[in-house]
């Protein structure tokens, strides 16, 4: 193989040519793979004991690959998800250099077929009713933060967007007048709608009068005129979080962060009866897969199927028992 092809070639031309200037990834996709590439190479560095920059693509195949997802998940304690989300940035990156590279496919078969692992699927977390107003009863709303981060809330509550999605609103991206709504960037670019109740657009048309700071475009900005960072919607969300658990006990048993809003979003449409297609639209998903996850967390919707299920008359049970030794084996497992 000669030093045109080498990995450190290609890895410059995937990140520069294939995800920023053809794919348009988000800066956030381009940070995970990033990170993905760190540890990656310097993992490969130490097993090959050459420099990250003197390494051949042919070096890193599958066997290393695998070592390096194990190592997460026992050296450095990263969840199953995360192990998987490395796992995928590396395929992307094969995928990749399965088109500029073809001389090398079995070597980027063998990287391709390494399977994800499964993982334990825990149910979502969202806020009743009552939380909800709990929660944005907490902002004090004779201050101008507290106007500001009720109407975030609330916002975060009705629409479901994302943080990174909430956060870099502008406030040009809110339509009034008829079929009033917002309008955001989410994931893979694309550009969606999502419509306003009435509440929130009192809440959001009281607020867009208030002259924004340093004349700033920002929908939910920082007193000094930027857009609040992730972290800082992280600190007001436990802040007012603290506060609400004051008035509302059940909260003392959960953890509230955006996305627990976001799901909090969901299970209000789905408590109003619309339809999943509907909710995977709205969410902006890209599979409907995602969205059954709403069902498989909906206790009432369970017990009135239940309610419809007729009693079985049935005799009793005998022990099952296998017919030979094999089938005992199976049974067994």
């Amino acid at each position: 193989m000669n030093r045109a092809s080498s990995l450190p070639r290609l890895v410059e031309r995937f990140f520069s040519e294939r995800l920023i200037r053809q794919q348009h990834v988000s800066a956030h996709t381009v940070a995970s793979y990033r990170d993905t590439f760190r540890l990656l190479l310097s993992f490969a560095a130490e097993q090959r004991r050459t420099p990250p920059s003197n390494l051949e693509l042919t070096e890193i195949d599958a066997p290393l690959i695998s070592a390096f997802l194990d190592h997460l998940q026992t050296k450095r304690a990263v969840s199953t998800r995360t192990r998987n989300l490395r796992l995928t940035g590396i395929r992307s990156f094969f995928r990749f250099v399965a088109f500029e590279e073809p001389a090398h496919s079995a070597h980027i078969q063998r990287v391709l077929a390494i399977p994800g692992k499964r993982g334990d699927k825990k149910m979502v977390d969202f806020l009743t009713r009552l939380e909800i107003n709990a929660l944005l009863d907490a902002p004090d709303r004779t201050t101008w933060i507290g106007r500001r981060d009720q109407a975030l809330l609330l916002m975060a509550v009705q629409t479901g967007l994302r943080l990174s999605e909430l956060i870099s609103l502008k406030r040009e991206s809110v339509v009034f007048g008829a079929g009033a709504h917002v309008r955001c960037l989410g994931k893979r670019r694309k550009e969606r709608c999502t419509p306003l109740s009435r509440q929130l657009i009192a809440t959001l048309q009281s607020w867009i009068k208030e002259p924004p700071p340093h004349g700033t475009d920002a929908l939910f900005p920082s007193v000094r005129g930027r857009h609040l960072s992730a972290d800082a919607v992280q600190y007001l969300l436990s802040k007012y979080a603290e506060i609400a658990r004051a008035s509302c006990a059940s909260l003392r048993t959960k953890r509230i962060s955006p996305h627990v809003l976001r799901h909090t979003a969901a299970m209000e449409l789905l408590q109003s009866g619309v339809d999943c297609s509907v909710i995977a639209l709205w969410l902006g998903h890209e599979s409907m897969e995602t969205t059954q996850v709403y069902l498989h967390a909906h206790l009432a919707l369970k017990e009135a199927a239940l309610a419809k299920i007729k009693p079985h008359r049935h005799r009793a049970s005998r022990r099952y028992r296998p017919p030979d030794r094999l089938m005992h084996f199976l049974h067994a497992l």
